[in-house]
């Protein structure tokens, strides 16, 4: 048995590891984004001379015909269209494959995982959005994240499916309610809290992705806030003090997200296990 005395210093030496594992890594790109070209070249841990909070702020978002701004945009439409996908879709499939066992259920189980294990193959996936003419397109890139992403949510609304208790569908039926509106009125609401877990998680994945963008969304009209990082970066010379801006200001609003979120997504993650 654990002591006390023995849990506080196993919690006070979490808390150390999580601050030289997460603050000191945020401080050291805050303390980048405030100096200026010179004294961040150096790439030192140690404060500004002087502070270029709203130069480097001013510069970062209007860098090549405010690019930036464009990106955020692109950024944040490819992020709710992809995750409201993921979560009616994903909801559908975990809840059916839940209440209907078989050998369709088992043939979509082999899918899944296997959209889990198996790479993307980035080549084949071009010519097949070139084929259907969405290569280059938002809604290409919209289809992409949920492809890549679906597996995921799938596996967690199952879990979470079978934590509902069967007696809600028989009285549901009883009164009348047939399969979609068992699904929307009854189950989709008591799934609340996995729901935010799956916008948590995969609106950062899908707001923090850089490969599929560079990929499947190349040019200045479709750029994510991601492949902005390009900007301040070439073969000859790097401003490292505008890239660690551009930096600071795209984990911003996943740092809020999750902040905002960190219990019901804990929660939305451990019920299906807790409860199963």
């Amino acid at each position: 048995m654990i002591s006390a005395s023995q849990r506080i210093w196993v919690g006070l030496a979490a808390i150390a590891g999580s601050a030289v594992l997460f603050v000191l890594p945020f401080t050291f790109v805050v303390l980048m984004a405030v100096k200026n070209k010179t004294e961040a070249a150096l790439r030192s841990f140690s404060l500004p001379s002087e502070f270029h909070i709203w130069d480097n702020l001013v510069a970062v978002l209007s860098a090549r015909d405010f690019m930036m701004w464009t990106a955020f945009l692109n950024s944040t439409i490819l992020t709710v269209s992809s995750v409201t996908l993921m979560v009616i879709f994903g909801a559908m499939a975990g809840f059916v494959m839940d209440r209907r066992p078989g050998t369709l259920t088992n043939i979509a189980n082999m899918l899944v995982l296997a959209g889990l294990i198996i790479p993307p193959a980035v080549v084949p996936t071009i010519w097949v959005l070139k084929g259907i003419y969405l290569f280059k397109t938002m809604h290409g890139m919209v289809l992409i994240e949920v492809a890549y992403g679906l597996s995921f949510c799938i596996l967690l609304f199952r879990a979470f499916a079978a934590t509902i208790p069967r007696e809600l569908d028989e009285a549901a039926i009883i009164d009348g309610a047939g399969p979609l509106r068992l699904f929307w009125l009854v189950a989709l609401p008591l799934m609340r809290p996995v729901i935010i877990t799956v916008v948590v998680v995969q609106s950062v994945a899908v707001f923090n992705d850089f490969v599929n963008p560079l990929y499947y969304l190349p040019g200045n009209k479709n750029v994510t806030i991601q492949v902005t990082l390009y900007n301040f970066q070439s073969m000859f010379d790097t401003s490292y003090n505008l890239l660690f801006m551009n930096i600071l200001l795209i984990t911003i609003p996943p740092l809020i997200v999750f902040i905002f979120f960190n219990r019901q997504l804990v929660s939305g993650l451990t019920a299906g296990a807790v409860k199963g």
